[in-house]
C-alpha cells in the first residue's frame, strides 16, 4: 500500500466497519457516513449483499473511500474490485488471497495477530496491516509488543476498539487507523435509524478531532 493510501487512512482516523443485510440500505448509509463527518466505509462479506451494496455506494459516491472487508477468497476479490472496492481488507493472514491481490495489482490491509504472521506479511512487502481481533487479541499492550521489533509496520486495530479505548489506540504512532464496528450496528441499518447512525458519526468525530 503506498503513502497516499496511508495518509488517506490517518486523516480519517476512524474507518467504519459495516455489515449490510439488505443493499437498499447502502446508499442512505453512505449518505449519512459522508453528511456527518466520515466519508468512508469498509463493508463487510458477512453478508450476501455486500457487493451489491459496495456497487450501488460507489455509483452514488464516486469519491467516498470503499473497501471490501471479511474478504477470505481470491473470488471474494474479485467480487469486491468489481464492484468498486478500493482496496480490500481480511480478518487474517492468507498467504493465497494476498498473493492473489498482488497479482492483480489491488491493495490489501491482510489481519494480524502475532510475531509470526507480521513477518508472513513483511516477507511479502506488507507493512499496512489489520490488527484483529484487537482487544481478544491483547489489546493496547499486545499492539504496543508488535511495534517494538516492527517499527515499520502501520496498523488498523478492529475489533473491540470503542469510544472509551479510541484515543489510547490512535496515541500509538503506528496505527493509522482504528475500524469501527460501533458507528453503524446492523440492527440500526435493518431498522433505518439512520439518527442514531449519524449521532455516533458525530460522536467519533467530535472525540477524534478533540
Amino acid at each position: 500500500m503506498n503513502s497516499k493510501w496511508i495518509e488517506t487512512l490517518r486523516a480519517l482516523r476512524v474507518m467504519p466497519v459495516i455489515q449490510i443485510e439488505d443493499a437498499k440500505d447502502a446508499v442512505k448509509l453512505a449518505q449519512v457516513l459522508s453528511e456527518n463527518g466520515l466519508p468512508a466505509a469498509e463493508i463487510t462479506f458477512r453478508s450476501k449483499a455486500a457487493a451489491e451494496s459496495i456497487r450501488l455506494i460507489r455509483q452514488a459516491f464516486p469519491d467516498l473511500i470503499l473497501c471490501a472487508g471479511t474478504v477470505l477468497t481470491p473470488a471474494q476479490v474479485d467480487l469486491a474490485v468489481e464492484a468498486g472496492a478500493d482496496f480490500i481488507v481480511s480478518p487474517g493472514f492468507n498467504p493465497t488471497t494476498v498473493k492473489y491481490c498482488q497479482e492483480k495489482g489491488v491493495k490489501i490491509i491482510p489481519g494480524v495477530n502475532s510475531p509470526s504472521q507480521v513477518e508472513q506479511a513483511l516477507e511479502l512487502g506488507i507493512t499496512a496491516l489489520k490488527f484483529f481481533p484487537a482487544e481478544a487479541s491483547g489489546g493496547i499492550n499486545m499492539l504496543k509488543s508488535l511495534t517494538g521489533p516492527y517499527g515499520n509496520i502501520q496498523l488498523m486495530p478492529t475489533g473491540g476498539v470503542k469510544p472509551a479505548n479510541l484515543m489510547d489506540y490512535l496515541a500509538i504512532p503506528q496505527v493509522i487507523a482504528c475500524g469501527g464496528t460501533w458507528i453503524a450496528p446492523t440492527a440500526a441499518i435493518r431498522d433505518n435509524d439512520w439518527e442514531t447512525i449519524a449521532n455516533n458519526v458525530r460522536e467519533t468525530c467530535k472525540l477524534v478531532n478533540a
